[in-house]
């Protein structure tokens, strides 16, 4: 299983090349404003782009954007809520399965949650349930920008360990947008930074 990225780009977006192998994540740091967000939005097939884009051979532009984007799936900054419970934006059933405690408790949610209205939900409750939306569709490729921006530590590295444990058991690959360059040596197999000619790198100062 792997994840080709060549030569993307578009009007705002430096040409990127990328190659990700099975159960790999790759962090990207850079300075803001510079596509990292806008990088993580082409690969999903969000914004119109040049170049290509495949998972295991298989051309982004070959398949209906929804199909891509059930195995490529994007967590933004600012996840967005259409229904007024939260349970309505999961699954049918997916509260009931063993994923769901699990994951819930890992996150250091309780099952009620799911019954709560969205907009009485906190900032930090609202960034973990949306990754858990994301992981209910178990996608193969997880694109993160910023996921635990608004999260205290304890809760940070609950989200990072489950994002660890959920590529290791897919053989899922992760690119990690984060403004934290420590947090990236973290959770990462290999750091990039992006400047204004692409991908390339990190080297600590």
């Amino acid at each position: 299983m792997s994840l080709h990225i060549q030569q993307l780009h578009n009007t705002h977006l430096p040409r990127v090349d990328l190659k990700l192998a099975a159960a790999e994540c790759v962090a990207i740091i850079g300075e803001s404003g510079i596509g990292k967000s806008l990088l993580l939005r082409a690969v999903a097939d969000l914004d119109p782009h040049e170049g290509k884009v495949s998972l295991d051979e298989v051309d982004a532009q070959s398949l209906p954007p929804a199909q891509w984007r059930r195995r490529v799936g994007l967590l933004m900054a600012e996840s967005q809520w259409w229904h007024d419970r939260v349970g309505e934006h999961f699954p049918p059933r997916w509260a009931d399965s063993e994923q769901a405690q699990s994951q819930l408790q890992a996150l250091a949610l309780t099952p009620a949650i799911l019954q709560k209205p969205v907009a009485q939900c906190s900032t930090g409750e609202r960034q973990r349930l949306a990754l858990l939306r994301l992981l209910a569709g178990q996608p193969q490729v997880l694109l993160l920008d910023e996921p635990s921006a608004s999260l205290d530590t304890d809760n940070s590295r609950r989200l990072e360990k489950l994002i660890d444990d959920y590529r290791r058991q897919h053989n899922a690959m992760v690119i990690w947008v984060s403004h934290d360059s420590q947090q990236a040596q973290r959770v990462a197999d290999r750091v990039m930074q992006m400047t204004t000619d692409g991908l390339k790198p990190w080297e600590p100062a």
